[in-house]
């Protein structure tokens, strides 16, 4: 590439500073919907033809005196990562990155639902009003209580 030398860091972050974020997240949605297709016909284990998605989140803790934009707590900083995991070849469909403090219910109204699919989550979706919306749109879904050992 004619590089002759490394490229030091401060080159990358200036570079990375002067390009919009969207192009990154275009890219990635296009690989994200490739790769779905190539694992569209794999087999769940079980007879089924629906989409099946898997929701949940997690918190992900940070240094508060490092990231002092992610409050969570008066000690503590967090963001929350939602993510939609297509079950055929356990690839995200939907990510989301909020801040730690917001409920794993409210990450239903983010998604745009697909009619015949089956989203599985666990009890912090239950939210009825939420759910009748997503049973309008035609698609399905399971939720429970978590399973401890």
């Amino acid at each position: 590439m004619g590089i002759r030398e490394a490229v030091s860091r401060s080159t990358l972050a200036d570079a990375n500073s002067n390009r919009d974020w969207r192009i990154y997240a275009d890219f990635a949605q296009r690989l994200i919907n490739q790769a779905r297709q190539l694992y569209s016909c794999e087999d769940l284990g079980i007879d089924l033809t629906n989409t099946v998605y898997a929701l949940d989140s997690t918190t992900i803790d940070l240094c508060l005196s490092v990231f002092p934009w992610a409050n969570f707590r008066t000690t503590k900083a967090a963001v929350k990562l939602h993510t939609l995991l297509d079950l055929r070849g356990n690839i995200p469909s939907f990510i989301h990155i909020s801040d730690g403090k917001m409920h794993d219910v409210k990450a239903l109204d983010l998604l745009i639902p697909e009619p015949g699919a089956i989203y599985v989550m666990d009890r912090g979706y239950i939210d009825f009003a939420r759910l009748f919306a997503l049973h309008l749109t035609g698609a399905f879904f399971v939720t429970g209580s978590q399973v401890k050992p």
